[in-house]
């Protein structure tokens, strides 16, 4: 893959129905200014993410990397419950991503059952994973491209209707800013800030699946550090500026709880067929993330099987790269996942959300620790700074920074009484996989099979 493919990956794996159907919502309880401020300090995190795993990914570039970096700069088990979590985390994704879709066609065919779609795009995404690395890339491109197009034009007539170039339902004058202080610049005070910061974090996970693809991408010391720094840039640039026009268009108290602010302000400025043009945008989205969340499963998959954490079969590969068994068994797991939701919605389907929920705090602060990390034991081997083909700037300020944040994201969820039962599922589920992984480990010792799953790992 090229950096336009990684780019677009990193974008479609963010920009998803969060930003198209449920931002309203985290401007209707920030207000307008507070949604920003919200959304400004998740983007601090992200890029600082983001440069420690451009530095990681350039100086090791593999596929499925997060848990290798762990392996090596933190311990085996830590790698395996890293992979474990953020496999899960996507395959629950998928399954909803797969549901959304299928809902979106009822729209146009309200009489289809929903299923019958659902399962059309489970062939289609599918067929574009198992077929060819080159195939899935050149398709997420497309799939991503539609989406940032969509965003593109919003922020752009969303401003001509702000500076009064575009007639707006509504208003009789160039609306401007008055929004964001007719009621006070923060109009339920500024605790909500932090209670949405919860949901912006999750709403920018998935830039991450950079490190993912760096094992598959052409000249990664090129493209790794230039996809992180446009990635990041465009997504502080579509998420704020998106938000900014919304709140600009739509007082924040009617802001978007029933319908996409997208098609009310598309609507108000008198587009026509607005809510066929966002369900098809909408549409791509979804397919975009379910590509994005594929592709990333069945890469972890491979990953652990080529470490021997699971069965080395899982790591076969065809004779275009595709590691099929890998991804025939994250559709099934995606698929699990999907039945679950249907018949035990309350419980299993429940437990797999709470647990994969907070999978993105612990990948993104495993990063930053593996950074530290990494520095010290380059320096230790006697290589110097300017030895490292790409440098991420701020060290050690990034990493530290971005372990703080994410330990505060997560005294987040403990003091958010709606999130605190994440960490009751999440806590035993870690435990969990500890001790699976040493479980194997030991049972594999005892019968000398133990090749190389913790060869040259000292530390836990």
């Amino acid at each position: 893959m090229e950096t336009r493919h990684l780019t677009m990956i990193s974008l479609g794996g963010v920009i998803g129905t969060g930003l198209f159907l449920s931002s309203g919502y985290t401007i209707h309880q920030a207000g307008p200014l507070g949604a920003i401020i919200a959304y400004g300090i998740g983007s601090m995190l992200v890029y600082f993410v983001m440069l420690s795993l451009g530095e990681l990914s350039v100086a090791m570039p593999y596929a499925g990397s997060f848990h290798l970096y762990a392996k090596r700069f933190i311990g085996p088990g830590t790698a395996f419950t890293i992979a474990v979590l953020y496999w899960l985390n996507w395959a629950v994704a998928l399954a909803s991503e797969f549901t959304a879709a299928g809902l979106l066609m009822q729209r146009w065919f309200p009489d289809s059952p929903a299923w019958i779609w659902s399962a059309a795009f489970i062939a289609v995404v599918f067929m574009l994973n198992i077929l060819s690395v080159r195939l899935y890339g050149e398709s997420e491109f497309w799939f991503a491209s539609i989406k940032v197009f969509a965003i593109i034009v919003f922020i752009v007539v969303g401003l001509l209707a702000m500076f009064g170039a575009i007639p707006i339902a509504g208003y009789d004058h160039a609306p401007l800013f008055e929004n964001f202080y007719d009621d006070g610049w923060l109009p339920n005070g500024v605790l909500p800030i932090f209670s949405t910061l919860l949901t912006v974090v999750f709403a920018f996970s998935g830039t991450e699946v950079v490190g993912v693809a760096a094992g598959e991408t052409k000249d990664p010391a090129q493209a790794i550090p230039k996809a992180v720094h446009t990635t990041v840039l465009r997504l502080a640039i579509f998420f704020i500026g998106s938000i900014a026009v919304m709140s600009a268009l739509i007082p924040w108290h009617q802001s978007g709880v029933d319908a996409s602010p997208f098609v009310l302000v598309f609507q108000s400025i008198g587009m026509p067929f607005a809510g066929d043009v966002m369900n098809f945008v909408v549409l791509t989205a979804v397919l975009s993330a379910a590509n994005s969340g594929l592709y990333v499963c069945s890469r972890m998959v491979w990953s652990l099987a080529q470490e021997g954490m699971i069965p080395r079969a899982l790591g076969k590969t065809n004779f275009h790269g595709v590691p099929v068994f890998a991804v025939l068994f994250s559709m099934a797991g995606s698929l699990l996942a999907l039945l679950s939701s249907v018949v035990a919605a309350s419980t299993v389907y429940l437990a797999l959300v709470a647990v994969s929920g907070l999978a993105t705090l612990v990948v993104w602060a495993s990063v930053s620790v593996c950074h530290l990390r990494f520095r010290k034991q380059w320096l230790a081997q006697g290589h110097s700074v300017d030895d490292l083909k790409y440098r991420a700037p701020g060290f050690p300020f990034v990493p530290i920074a971005a372990i703080v944040m994410c330990i505060g994201a997560l005294v987040l969820v403990i003091c958010d009484p709606s999130q605190r039962s994440t960490l009751l599922y999440m806590i035993p589920f870690v435990a969990i996989c500890y001790i699976g992984y040493y479980a194997s480990v030991a049972w594999r010792r005892k019968h000398g099979e133990l090749q190389d799953a913790t060869r040259g790992d000292t530390q836990g």
